[in-house]
């Protein structure tokens, strides 16, 4: 899948598929501290990446010696993530983004047996979108819905001038959903896998991100 809105850390060797690879593994993924952690360094990674394609402007600083000058982000982005299992992510891109404003969503699938999966949105606190840069974090992108929705939801609060979706691990089906859905987002992502299975889980995947990072759901 080729498009030039679309990135992917692990399409080169780096430190991002180390990181995958113990999301993934099921002799390493049940200490959830360290899950939590390898999901907050993907954000680092991605935020940096994110990072490069911002606008800046030249600044001048005083250092102990002399003056200087460097680029310096023109603005923060807004950093929005659907809660629970999108924290660790969220956490690790406002470590670099640290001056950034939030967005926080209330979202969640309803599976029932012989129904299209639904999603409800029960809980929304945006700042105010209009004209900014937004980062949507959700760590993994499997149908789309989820975000797609969410994102749908925020634009009450109003549009953002640039979009930017960062996830862990997207399956083809969730990729090619927003891209129809949400056509002018860069997308982000740690890894792209292979498809989705009959319950909407994304092969090979890594299980339950939200489950995995903070206990069972009952």
């Amino acid at each position: 899948m080729q498009h030039h809105n679309l990135h992917i850390l692990t399409a080169t060797p780096s430190l991002a598929n180390h990181f995958v690879a113990e999301l993934r593994d099921v002799n390493v993924q049940h200490d959830s501290m360290r899950f939590r952690r390898n999901l907050e360094r993907l954000g680092e990674l991605l935020a940096y990446e994110i990072s490069k394609t911002l606008p800046y402007t030249t600044a001048g600083i005083t250092t102990p010696l002399a003056q200087t000058q460097t680029q310096l982000l023109v603005e923060q982005p807004v950093i929005a993530t659907i809660l629970r299992a999108g924290l660790p992510l969220y956490n690790g891109i406002m470590n670099y983004f640290d001056k950034a404003f939030s967005t926080f969503v209330g979202a969640y699938r309803v599976e029932e047996e012989n129904t299209e999966l639904q999603i409800n949105m029960e809980y929304l606190a945006s700042t105010n979108l209009h004209d900014k840069i937004l980062i949507l974090a959700d760590p993994m992108l499997a149908t789309g819905k989820s975000l797609v929705k969410s994102y749908k939801g925020m634009l009450r609060h109003g549009k953002p001038k640039q979009v930017h979706v960062a996830a862990v691990i997207a399956s083809p089906e969730g990729v090619k959903y927003l891209q129809q859905e949400i056509p002018e987002a860069h997308i982000w992502l740690g890894a792209l896998d292979e498809h989705l299975n009959e319950k909407s889980y994304i092969v090979p995947g890594l299980g339950d991100a939200g489950d995995l990072a903070f206990g069972p759901k009952i």
